[in-house]
């Protein structure tokens, strides 16, 4: 996609829109020839409105935009970019695209920080783009994403094309195979016995609702009723360890090394730590434990963390988290942008981590995740936490984030 956007120069091959080749020395190429490109991490500048940054985009001041509706439903234009919401700035990236007057799109996970319901709304935008007569790349683990829209799916996996096909021409569990090859990690019983037997501590209150030592928690909620609030409360406390869900803002540096980024916040710890003084050569030897333990794809421990995919910048966070040894660990969308490999590895570190002990609390926007993750489901609404009868499926805990609930009405 970089090359496609004229980011990095092709070691071979070409680049063709509507038969003709182009040479791509820059973005600014790529746009001039309406190729436009949503990438992972987000690329607005953060503290001008978005009105600044859709100009930006479009090169030009005076544009009059239509606010309010479609992408755009909900952002005021004078809102600093700072100030949005994971899940509203995703979407303020397409706008971005589109408004340049895009012809072809390429879409890096797009849907990735999207609650489903805008993601059913991203999805007609996409195959409405394509029906008009525009062309869209879109990269996306998520396999319901491209069985609703895509007409050919090409599968990557260390850098090889394992499936090239018409989407009609094969099932889902021959496209997961194709993406994870044939021994990749499977799920485990959440089922489990924990650490130590007999009773459990309560480790941490969330609201009203006691957190014990072991639980594997998912939470709950719709943007805006006040989940991040409570989780930044209880990521404060001590003992506790937090993996945000914004990789490359809140959780790692990108222009320090994965050593420097495994010690932040943790400069104290006498592994590395020598009176005044930081042991750098222990704490390198310590990030490049970490890479082998955890898998994280990297040169080694020099490596700058921005140069690393987004699923290894996960890892990163996880062990960092891990590592610290909380009481608690609370992680925000922690399979944002991962492909299914890595989402089954995360999500089996969350696992093990609660076998040790650990009270380990879930936030994502996709409710099948928090399903079917947590062994306790919250959720929270008007700033309150409530939790769901044991065994309540999807739609009975979407009632609850709706106060739709016979309690709340």
């Amino acid at each position: 996609m970089h090359i496609a956007f004229g980011m990095f120069p092709p070691d071979a091959g070409t680049v063709r829109v509507g038969g003709e080749r182009l040479r791509l020395r820059s973005p600014r190429d790529a746009r001039h020839n309406r190729i436009g490109m949503v990438h992972q991490h987000f690329t607005s500048i953060d503290h001008l409105t978005a009105r600044e940054n859709l100009a930006l985009a479009v090169g030009r001041l005076d544009q009059n935009f239509e606010w309010g509706s479609g992408l755009l439903e909900g952002l005021a234009p004078a809102t600093r970019v700072q100030d949005l919401s994971v899940s509203v700035r995703q979407r303020f990236e397409v706008a971005k695209a589109l408004a340049a007057g895009a012809s072809v799109l390429l879409l890096d996970e797009p849907s990735a920080a999207m609650a489903p319901s805008e993601i059913d709304g991203l999805l007609r935008l996409v195959r409405g783009f394509a029906q008009r007569g525009g062309a869209v790349a879109l990269i996306t683990h998520k396999l319901p994403e491209v069985f609703a829209v895509a007409d050919r799916v090409t599968v990557l996996r260390k850098g090889r094309v394992t499936l090239q096909r018409l989407v009609g021409e094969q099932t889902q569990a021959e496209l997961a195979a194709a993406m994870i090859g044939e021994s990749g990690p499977g799920a485990t019983d959440l089922e489990h016995e924990r650490a130590g037997a007999g009773p459990r501590r309560t480790v941490a209150w969330l609201g009203s609702v006691s957190i014990q030592a072991g639980d594997l928690i998912g939470i709950a909620a719709v943007e805006g009723q006040g989940h991040r609030a409570l989780l930044d409360r209880l990521a404060q406390a001590p003992g506790t360890a937090f993996v945000p869900e914004d990789r490359t803002t809140e959780g790692l540096i990108p222009e320090m090394t994965l050593t420097e980024n495994l010690v932040l916040g943790r400069d104290r710890d006498p592994r590395w730590r020598k009176g005044f003084w930081l042991r750098w050569e222990a704490a390198k030897a310590h990030a490049g434990a970490v890479i082998q333990e955890y898998q994280v794809t990297a040169q080694g421990p020099d490596s700058m963390a921005g140069g690393l995919s987004g699923g290894n910048q996960q890892r990163v966070m996880v062990a960092r988290a891990l590592e610290s040894r909380p009481d608690v660990l609370v992680v925000e969308n922690p399979f944002r942008g991962l492909d299914l490999r890595a989402t089954s590895e995360i999500r089996e570190r969350l696992r093990n981590a609660a076998r040790r002990g650990i009270a380990v609390l879930v936030y994502s926007t996709d409710l099948d995740e928090v399903l079917g993750l947590g062994e306790r489901i919250l959720v929270v609404r008007n700033h309150a936490v409530r939790e769901a009868p044991r065994g309540a499926d999807r739609q009975a805990v979407g009632r609850l984030m709706l106060g739709l609930d016979k309690e709340s009405t």
